[in-house]
């Protein structure tokens, strides 16, 4: 279990050095493991709407980056195939929104991923499930073949 771990934690490290709309966005990474992950994101004033309220797509975003590391944690380049949200309650100006994403099922090129959004308080923000499909390749270079 701990060469899985590092490898989620060598995978992510590696997709943040070039993930330039996290990094934009402020989001950040505070664990990853083997189809799992867990991003946060502080909700600046630039990303609030018209009614003070924390934009629906940047909560969207902060819940697909979630997916994104936990199913790419295996170090087999996935991408999203589909993705729904439940907006549940408002995120607001400076919260520090969470996102928790969890693998229910994967099997040969798919999988399903739940994330739980949530605001400082632990409060539901938002759920969102997405799927995701397996590419060919790799996100960092294999480990050399013991011999």
């Amino acid at each position: 279990m701990a060469a899985a771990q590092k490898l989620a934690e060598a995978v992510a490290e590696a997709m943040y050095a070039r993930d330039f709309a996290a990094q934009a966005l402020g989001i950040v990474i505070e664990t990853v493991g083997p189809g799992t992950s867990r991003l946060a994101m502080t909700v600046r004033p630039d990303m609030v709407n018209g009614h003070d309220m924390c934009h629906g797509g940047m909560i969207f975003t902060l819940a697909d980056t979630a997916l994104a590391y936990a199913c790419n944690s295996y170090n087999q380049v996935a991408v999203a195939q589909t993705a729904q949200i439940t907006f549940c309650a408002p995120g607001r100006k400076g919260d520090r929104l969470v996102a928790v994403a969890e693998e229910r099922h994967q099997a040969g090129r798919t999988g399903v991923y739940d994330v739980r959004v949530t605001d400082p308080a632990g409060k539901t923000i938002a759920l969102f499930r997405g799927n995701s499909y397996r590419l060919q390749g790799t996100v960092v270079p294999e480990p050399a073949a013991a011999g």
